[in-house]
């Protein structure tokens, strides 16, 4: 057995058997380079693996696609200032982790928490202590970020924390809107809000109230996209999709008219406290806003003040308007035939169906015509004129007037008012704006048919919008005529009406007179409904004045409303006087300068100019120039470039010394206003008209914040 197994097993020799083993690994490693080269050229032609594009893929390693941002379209005033513009905001974060280094092999990481908490504290609103206390919490994470105090960092900031050289400092940039002026027409203007870009990890502007909401469309533009190819695979860039930035939109707001009255509006619910305020300056033969405000309000760049209200009043509240709706009760029976001016009517006190309609004065004025109701606010005057209307023809007034209809404004949340009109005291009350609820908006409206010779214009605010991609104007504001509610002698009548409420010795309006210019007003106090009965007690009413100057062809409409103010010694109508008198002068005043002879011209930008050469220039453009200060260049100036005025108009030249006070004596209200916002120091004013007496005397250091008093005549 063993030896046969012996000769079966050596019948090949080992070299025999190494070169068949030989063979065998031949054939194999043709076989597997076969299927290799089979599977790769599969692979090269068809470019697929496992149902992926190897192509694709390859391509992805070289190329990123980057989506290219949108810029939000800038809202200016009629002066071309910006309002609300587009800016970039800062999140700063510390990289707490040792040993993090960048590409070029340098330390990222915070290596000294002192010297980083010293400069957090120096240019944030965090304290040494905090900061220090932060970023030791923070050893052994990755990264930290500092709260609120580390949000909303401007450049400025940001290139200042740099400059110092911190290891382990890092910034995060946001897209955010800048408000330049604070508290200007906040409500209209309106805020945007960060939202978070859906499928992505970008945010973007979105408008939240006013302007920023009416056109988020247009003023949100169209992000673009564009794929980048990195060197070494094709080498190019490849725009798949242009970037359309945000029409620009041009407002209807008088950047020194809005100023002025956002001071005068401070400066009085200072003084009296009202719930709510209001003022809208309107050009009256076109309906354009040229000025709107209200109390409370906020500064849209810090957002102080948001919280006490986030309502546009204009058009998002409604209210019994009072005596002012007078107006239209003497336009309707002038225009329905109803008026009689030789008819006399008792006062005091008119029962209807049981009811009684009482006058202001509760004793009456004796037997008095329909004229001199209306320049004395007699309710039970108007009473009467109702009621020799009849509730039909008044109601179809009330709805010529536009007071149960939009104005169509655009701005979220538009109410249009209610009406108590059942039984006969309902109608009556009406009359003398008790019983019905509508919006300053709608007034507004109404208003501008007495000023008009009849035709009551649509109120707008925005002039036009541009396409900052094609440089053109897509949309262009312009007067609208909405409706006729009386004829043109109608109008004219009314207006008279509303001059004796100003110039007759009986007249409630006296206090709203102009030195020069003739003014037709209409005051108003209306008791404050709670929902289910009025107010009672000295701070229960609404009080009102609408004003048109001048008075026997309005160009301008000034509409003030003032909710439960705490009088202290004054009347409710010297208290608006301090707002409608510097307003409207102001308005009138530029109106007669721009239609007179007088020579203009314009104004240059005279800031970063040394202060001798800026004064040489001031003086050479045909302006009067007022240097505050004792720096060596120009950083500020009360007019802005491009303004057209009358020749020697004073023009403030803020210097980058130390301030000094001058002599204010025969300066207007606006200019001491514009002086006060240039220098940050607090006015307050007494009286109106020109200065003839100041509280710092000239040549005295100004210091910031500090308070000026003076004294109007």
């Amino acid at each position: 057995m063993n030896k046969n197994k012996q000769r079966m097993t050596s019948k090949r020799s080992p070299k025999q058997n190494r070169r068949i083993f030989g063979q065998w690994l031949f054939f194999g490693a043709i076989a597997i380079f076969g299927v290799l080269s089979i599977r790769f050229s599969y692979i090269a032609i068809g470019k697929h693996v496992a149902g992926v594009n190897l192509a694709a893929a390859t391509k992805k390693l070289y190329t990123v696609d980057q989506t290219v941002t949108a810029k939000r379209g800038t809202i200016y005033s009629a002066n071309g200032e910006a309002i609300a513009e587009d800016t970039s905001t800062y999140t700063i974060y510390a990289i707490m982790s040792k040993n993090q280094k960048d590409a070029a092999g340098h330390d990222i990481y915070v290596k000294s928490n002192p010297q980083a908490a010293k400069v957090l504290a120096k240019y944030l609103p965090i304290s040494t202590k905090k900061a220090l206390a932060t970023l030791k919490k923070g050893r052994g994470k990755f990264q930290i970020e500092f709260g609120t105090a580390g949000k909303n960092i401007s450049l400025t900031t940001k290139k200042k924390i740099e400059a110092q050289n911190v290891s382990g400092l890092h910034f995060i940039q946001s897209e955010a809107r800048l408000y330049p002026n604070g508290t200007f027409a906040s409500h209209l203007i309106g805020l945007t809000s960060s939202k978070n870009v859906k499928g992505t990890e970008r945010t973007s502007l979105v408008g939240s109230m006013g302007i920023e909401l009416a056109y988020n469309k247009q003023l949100s533009g169209t992000d673009g996209h564009k794929t980048v190819t990195k060197s070494g695979y094709q080498g190019t860039t490849d725009s798949v999709k242009k970037v359309k930035n945000g029409d620009n939109i041009y407002t209807t707001l008088d950047s020194k008219l809005q100023t002025l009255m956002e001071t005068k509006l401070s400066e009085v619910a200072t003084k009296v406290h009202p719930k709510t305020m209001t003022a809208t300056l309107m050009n009256a033969k076109t309906g354009a806003i040229l000025a709107t405000s209200q109390r409370p309000t906020f500064n849209s760049q810090t957002k102080v003040g948001l919280s006490k209200m986030w309502r546009n009043l204009l058009v998002e509240d409604t209210f019994e308007p009072g005596s002012t709706m007078k107006v239209f009760t003497m336009a309707a029976a002038i225009n329905s035939g109803n008026y009689n001016p030789n008819v006399t009517v008792p006062t005091g006190e008119y029962k209807i169906g049981g009811k009684t309609v009482p006058d202001w004065n509760t004793s009456g004025w004796g037997n008095i015509t329909y004229a001199k109701g209306f320049a004395l606010s007699s309710n039970v005057a108007m009473a009467h004129l109702e009621q020799t209307m009849g509730a039909k023809t008044w109601l179809k007034y009330i709805k010529r007037f536009g007071l149960r209809s939009s104005t169509n404004s655009g701005l979220a949340n538009e109410q249009t008012g209610t009406v108590q009109f059942t039984y006969p005291i309902e109608q009556a009350d009406t009359s003398f704006g008790q019983g019905i609820q509508v919006s300053a908006m709608q007034m507004l409206r109404g208003f501008t048919a007495i000023a008009n010779n009849g035709k009551m214009l649509q109120p707008y605010y925005v002039s036009k919008i541009t396409n900052p991609n094609t440089k053109k104007t897509v949309y262009k504001g312009q007067s609208k005529v909405v409706s006729q509610p009386v004829t043109s002698k109608t109008a004219a009548a009314v207006l008279k009406h509303m001059q004796d409420v100003v110039y007759k010795s009986y007249g409630t309006g006296s206090a709203f007179k102009i030195n020069g210019y003739r003014i037709a007003a209409k005051t108003g106090t209306a008791q404050v409904s709670n929902g289910s009965t009025y107010e009672t007690g000295d701070n229960s009413y609404l009080y009102s004045v609408v004003g048109m100057a001048p008075a026997k062809n309005p160009k301008y409409i000034l509409y003030i409303t003032m909710k439960q103010p705490t009088l202290n010694g004054t009347s409710a109508s010297e208290d608006m006087a301090e707002i409608f008198k510097p307003v409207m002068q102001r308005a009138l005043d530029e109106q007669k300068a721009s239609e007179s002879k007088t020579t203009t011209v314009k104004m240059t930008d005279l800031t970063g100019q040394a202060t001798k050469q800026a004064t040489v220039s001031a003086k050479k453009d045909g302006v009067t120039p007022i240097v505050i200060g004792k720096g060596a260049h120009i950083v500020k100036q009360s007019v802005s470039a491009g303004t057209v005025l009358t020749s020697k108009q004073r023009v403030i030249l803020i210097t980058n010394g130390q301030m000094y006070m001058p002599n204010l004596t025969g300066w207007s209200a606006s200019e001491v206003a514009d002086f006060a916002e240039l220098t940050g120091m607090k006015l307050a004013t007494n009286g109106t008209g020109y200065v003839s007496a100041q509280s710092v005397s000239a040549g005295n250091p100004i210091e910031a914040k500090e308070a000026l008093t003076v004294s109007l005549k």
